[in-house]
Order: C-alpha cells, then structure tokens, then sequence
C-alpha cells in the first residue's frame, strides 16, 4: 500500500479508500469480514456519509473501530450537509446536525476528515468556514473540506479563511475516472473528468490540494462486464446512473483501449482504470467500493502497476500512439508521495 497525508491529520492515508456505503449492521459479519481484509492489505481509510443506508455505514464503521479496538488507527472520511427532497442543507446548523449523529453511530469523538457533501453557491462562504472552524479548534474534526465544490468556491473559501487566519479546506472530492461524466448521475455531483475540465485539474495541480475521487471505475462502466458490443444488452445489469453518465462513443473508445491494454499487461478492466487515476498527476486517493477480499488484493495489484504518461494519454484518446510502443520506463508516470 502507498500512503499520504492531509493537513491536519497525523495519520498515514492510504491511497486506496474502501467505500463503506455497501455496509450494514443486519449483515454483521459479512461486513467485517469486507472491513478487516481491507486493514490487513494496509487501508487505512474508509469513506461514510450521514447519509449513507439512514445512518447504518457510521453504525457499522463504529461497531468494527470498536471492536477491533483499531480507531487510533483509522481515518474516517465523514460527509454531510447532502441536501434533501425539500432544501439545500449548507448551513451551520445542519452541519452541526449531522455531524452530532456522525459522532454518535460512529462511537467516536473525532472524525478525522469532514467533508461537506455538496454545495450551496447562494450562501455565503463566510459562516461556513467559520462554521467548519469551531468544530475543529472544539476537536470534533481533525481536517475539513468539500465533495462536489467547483475549484472556484474552494478559492473563495480558502481566501476568506486566510484573510483572517483560520483553518481552510483542506482537501475535496470530486467525481475522476478514465471515463468522461456525460451527464450528473446524481443532483450537484462534479466532475474533474475529460476534456471539458482540463482548467479544474490544472488548479489542483497549481494548489496541490489532496483529491478523494469517487467512481473511479465510472460506476460499472470499466467493471469488466462492459464492452461496446454488449452495452445494451447489461444495461439493466447496472444502477440507471451508469449507463446515463457514461454511455457516448468517447467513453466506449476508451472502454475498447481499456480492454486491449489490460490484455497487453496481463490485468484486468478495472485495473486498468483504476490504475489510470491513480498514476494521474495529482494528490489522488481513489474511493472504491471493493466487495471482496479478492477485489482489494486486485485495487492494490493496480496501485503498484502504475501507467506511463503515453499510456495514460493513449486511453484518454489524447493519443493515438499504439500501444505496442508505450512501455518506455522514461515516460512511466511517478507515484505522488507526501
């Protein structure tokens, strides 16, 4: 396992994150057996959500931090403020709301790193930051910052935060995969993916802000179970979502070097696309909700075999080299150690 590290935060940060969101308390000891393969191959992170199954992920992440006698050890990605069916929920109190259950189901006084899970552009920064600031000088969060907020809202808090000497965001979180996000899949949900949002990584790439990308196999997209010809046919395979945001002929030529590339290495779909994001020039840490065992020894194996920047080019369709002639150990892409 490879690992970094968040302002904020004393604890090593794996560069694999398990997503919890498949956890719950009425399959006990299936999920604890998906949670301690994952400590064992060295994750240290774990994704959850307020959110999250009606609370039941931070029930579970609780139960197993308490009785593998492990929280010191842990780093839970924690998210609230998601709006519901009748508002926007960016305000001090709903944060405050839903970061007391958090604490709560998660049997712990901390959670490591907050994220506010969506934005409000119509509010203010200013009592957000200042929101988010009294709960990590009170000790409740260790690190804070935002799943799908533009670049542009994460300048704007981080200034106003400088301006006056308090804590700033820290890290986001974004949708990236090999694929390019065609469409929302869900409400508010961004994209740092293909062509169109070339500006929003040179950003991060300027600010060097640590990045906990989600859907990082496009949600099914590059599991394996797709190939151009068969699309239609294992549509109804797979969450609505998938095939709304990813189907075009961009993403299916980058599905099909996907697959030729996988049987030139010797690895699978997912692996490749996997690999894509995490060879990426940028402070990722890839979210990914492995289901077995067998799944995370293989996230690992695509974690230590990282692309080239030609191969990486090539199945962006930035390239149309072949890849007969992209092996070349000096182009190969170099792990991002904090």
């Amino acid at each position: 396992m490879q690992y970094g590290n968040v302002q904020g935060i004393k604890k090593k940060i794996s560069r694999i994150v398990q997503g919890s969101i498949m956890l719950n308390r009425s399959n006990k000891e299936e999920g604890f057996t998906l949670l301690d393969a994952a400590w064992q191959t060295g994750i240290t992170t774990y994704d959850s959500a307020h959110g999250y199954g009606g609370g039941e992920v931070d029930r579970m992440l609780g139960l197993w931090m308490e009785e593998r006698g492990n929280r010191d050890e842990i780093v839970i990605i924690g998210k609230g403020a998601h709006l519901n069916q009748d508002r926007n929920r960016v305000t001090p109190y709903d944060i405050a709301s839903d970061m007391a259950d958090s604490l709560v189901r998660l049997r712990s006084d901390y959670i490591d790193l907050y994220l506010l899970h969506r934005d409000d552009p119509a509010v203010p920064v200013g009592p957000i930051v200042e929101a988010l600031n009294e709960h990590h000088a009170a000790g409740r969060i260790h690190a804070f910052g935002g799943s799908n907020w533009t670049p542009e809202r994460l300048a704007e808090a981080n200034e106003y935060a400088d301006k006056r000497g308090l804590v700033p965001f820290a890290a986001s979180s974004p949708n990236f995969s090999l694929a390019d996000q065609i469409a929302e899949p869900w409400k508010d949900c961004l994209s740092i993916a293909g062509p169109g949002q070339a500006a929003a990584r040179a950003w991060y790439a300027e600010h060097d802000m640590p990045l906990f990308t989600w859907s990082s196999v496009a949600r099914g997209f590059f599991s394996g179970k797709v190939t151009r010809d068969n699309a239609e046919q294992v549509r109804d395979q797979f969450d609505g979502t998938m095939p709304k945001s990813y189907y075009c002929e961009d993403n299916f030529t980058r599905l099909d070097r996907a697959w030729a590339l996988a049987k030139e290495k010797g690895l699978s779909v997912p692996q490749i696309a996997l690999s894509y994001v995490l060879s990426y020039p940028l402070d990722i840490y890839a979210l990914v909700g492995s289901m077995s065992g067998d799944e995370i020894a293989a996230n690992e194996q695509a974690l230590d075999n990282r692309l080239t920047e030609a191969e990486m080019a090539w199945l962006d369709l930035r390239s149309e080299a072949s890849t007969t002639r992209l092996s070349s150990p000096k182009s190969r892409a170099q792990p991002r150690e904090r």
